[in-house]
């Protein structure tokens, strides 16, 4: 008997927790999924079940001819790995069948006993036509998920969402001193319309980058960018960033000259910005608190809110989300957001400002909660015209006076995340 391949086995079982387990990727990372392999070897690990939960639902359809019924988890798992490496990476049949069945036999006595299956249904999965595999629709959102996007967006911008989430998220930047031309010339991207740099295809290690060590730019999505640029920090004013971690928008304003506090409840989340802000030479105050219970000393100018959310506008990049989240957990979400942002009001000083943002597609999340603000908050005034920033088009800002961003805008680019931004001034 082979032994089986130490890469694909870790791949298995982050696999099997997502989708049995209910965790994150990175609660499993956390714990400790991937001790013992090599760093290229982690990596290649997380990409294969990155990869594979992404095709989730194009390998179940390929599968479910050829199984009368529903096997261990565990070789559930090792199945849609196969299948995916088969039909998407289009890697040797041999060898993937191979090693899926060694794979199989060495989680023990059922394994052995369904080795000769795998064998069989996967030899079956290799026949399947490029053009089928290729023909498949974009895996479906959990219905839980689909039917509140369906009640906000409507049928066809969700479909166009679920093709964005295949696609899969680009490789964004942002440029210390905002010279994006020289960045994208120096590392072969292209310049968004927003300012942000875009790279194409897979980088390898991030920290092998030019111009990483010297803290030249930091990885961020275009979305997630502009929320600092609507908050448009200026040099010497007091700006606090709640939520802050992993601190990319406090990175954005200690650049453009903000004093900045940095406050968020978790210590390790922390620790990323930390090493960020000694990595990049800029500086802020951060603090460990809940913002809840957390008393400045003086006021501020201004205020970045990037709350806590279901994150369901960062899917394309983390596959794994629609089977880790708990739909009963919204309601706890959407009230903490909304005694955030009253907390937040009370830390500005009077003429200030308060961005609001959530990586969410929810609108219970975004245009909901800035519609109750400014009713439950009669001073409060809505800002639209601070959304009015290159690349961005007049067409993302609501009603209510926010920008609504979602993954199916900039197709042609590369995609987005999905994002809600609203500034507001007392």
């Amino acid at each position: 008997m082979g032994k089986a391949d130490p890469v694909r086995q870790a791949a298995v079982g982050l696999i099997a927790g997502v989708t049995e387990g209910h965790a994150t990727l990175s609660d499993l990372l956390a714990a400790g999924a991937l001790v013992g392999l090599s760093p290229p070897e982690r990596a290649r690990a997380q990409r294969l079940a990155t990869t594979t939960l992404r095709q989730l639902g194009r390998a179940d359809a390929v599968l479910k001819p050829h199984l009368r019924r529903p096997p261990p988890a565990e070789v559930l798992a090792a199945l849609r790995l196969a299948t995916v490496e088969l039909l998407e990476e289009t890697a040797a049949p041999h060898g993937v069948v191979d090693a899926a069945v060694t794979l199989v036999r060495a989680s023990g006595p059922r394994g052995e006993s369904l080795a000769g299956l795998v064998n069989a249904v996967l030899r079956k999965v290799a026949a399947t036509p490029p053009a089928a595999w290729a023909a498949l629709p974009p895996p479906a959102l959990p219905s839980w998920l689909r039917g509140r996007l369906m009640n906000a967006w409507g049928k066809q911008a969700v479909m166009a969402m679920e093709a964005a989430h295949l696609r899969g998220a680009a490789f964004d930047l942002t440029p210390k001193t905002g010279d994006a031309v020289t960045l994208a010339a120096a590392l072969g991207g292209v310049v968004l319309a927003t300012g942000s740099v875009r790279l194409a295809g897979q980088q390898g290690q991030v920290s092998e980058l030019p111009g990483y060590a010297s803290g030249d730019w930091w990885v961020q999505d275009a979305a997630a960018a502009l929320v600092a640029r609507v908050l448009a920090p200026v040099a010497g004013e007091r700006v606090l960033d709640l939520c802050a971690a992993p601190g990319g928008k406090t990175l954005q304003l200690a650049a453009a000259g903000a004093v900045v506090t940095a406050l968020d409840i978790s210590a390790p989340r922390m620790q990323r910005l930390h090493e960020n802000l000694a990595r990049t030479g800029l500086r802020a105050e951060v603090v460990v608190a809940d913002a809840l219970a957390w008393v400045p000393e003086q006021g501020f100018d201004a205020v970045l809110l990037d709350a806590p959310c279901s994150a369901t506008g960062t899917i394309r990049r983390h596959p794994d989300l629609p089977h880790s989240r708990d739909p009963a957990s919204l309601r706890g979400l959407y009230e903490l957001q909304a005694a955030l942002i009253d907390r937040a009001l009370g830390f500005l000083k009077p003429g200030g400002r308060l961005v609001y943002a959530t990586c969410s597609l929810l609108p219970e999340e975004g245009e909901a909660q800035v519609a109750a603000a400014l009713a439950h908050h009669p001073d409060l005034r809505s800002d639209p015209a601070a959304l009015a920033l290159p690349g961005v088009s007049p067409a993302w800002i609501t009603p209510e006076g926010g920008l609504r961003l979602r993954p199916d805008y900039w197709p042609e680019a590369g995609g987005m995340d999905g994002f809600y931004i609203a500034r507001l001034r007392r």
